[in-house]
């Protein structure tokens, strides 16, 4: 079984990877953006979008699947740029792998575990939308506005709902398996130093970088660097997408380097 992908644009191949609940689709104006300077593929990781389904998502068998699926294309060294769950998968393919990869960006998410829960608002939510057949997005919304505070976070989890062939709506991303997996997704396991170019870049508001984390970063990614983005939460990418598009392609540009 092979991750479900698509690419745009030519030059060297950049790999963008999404994060928990998302999909391919999620930077598709990173992937825009990136075009212009290279091949930009997307992949869905297991349990997302029209990939296939697993049991296993730590961060070994993400990452083998994200190597599987660059074999089947030929990509024998990527760039990965990696969004929160995606940024580990990444994190953990320049460890395991690092003859494949030739630069890394790592988008808001340190190498660390994380020893907090903060999806049970979405699971509850989603766990409720299980418990009736959805007949219409405003239902599924409906439902989900009883766990979900944010709007914000509601609209994004639907575009991952579809209609079915029976008529009804589901999920795109399997709710059942990565509940079971969510500790080996919040967790993390140091495959050894990733030597290469890094940058980590940061949404000023969010909590998932922190300067305790920096030890870490660096004696697992000796020549890192990092930028802040300003006024950004954990979506920075979404909430101001011209500036990381640029801070991203200034760093992978080696003439800009």
């Amino acid at each position: 079984m092979l991750l479900n992908g698509k690419s745009r644009g030519e030059g060297s191949p950049l790999v963008l990877i999404h994060g928990l609940f998302g999909d391919l689709d999620n930077l598709g104006g990173l992937a825009k953006s990136l075009a212009e300077h290279f091949c930009v593929y997307q992949v869905d990781l297991p349990n997302h979008g029209q990939s296939y389904h697993t049991e296993n998502m730590n961060y070994q068998n993400q990452s083998d699947a994200v190597i599987a699926w660059m074999d089947q294309q030929g990509l024998e060294t990527v760039t990965l740029v990696g969004h929160s769950m995606g940024g580990k998968v990444a994190m953990a393919l320049a460890q395991r792998f690092p003859e494949r990869v030739t630069q890394l960006v790592v988008m808001d998410i340190a190498p660390v575990d994380y020893q907090v829960s903060r999806h049970d608002n979405v699971f509850n939510a989603l766990h409720d939308t299980q418990k009736v057949t959805l007949e219409s997005r405003q239902q599924a919304q409906t439902i989900m506005n009883t766990s979900i505070e944010n709007p914000g976070v509601t609209q994004f989890l639907l575009k991952s709902l579809y209609k079915t062939d029976h008529g009804h709506y589901d999920w795109r991303f399997n709710i059942d398996n990565l509940y079971q997996s969510y500790r080996d997704i919040m967790g993390w396991t140091a495959f050894g130093p990733y030597s290469g170019p890094t940058l980590f870049v940061k949404g000023q508001n969010s909590e998932y970088i922190q300067p305790e984390h920096r030890d870490t970063i660096v004696a697992q990614f000796p020549h890192s660097k990092a930028h802040m983005v300003a006024g950004t939460g954990h979506w920075l990418h979404a909430e101001k997408p011209t500036v990381v598009s640029n801070v991203i392609a200034r760093f992978l540009m080696p003439d800009e380097r």
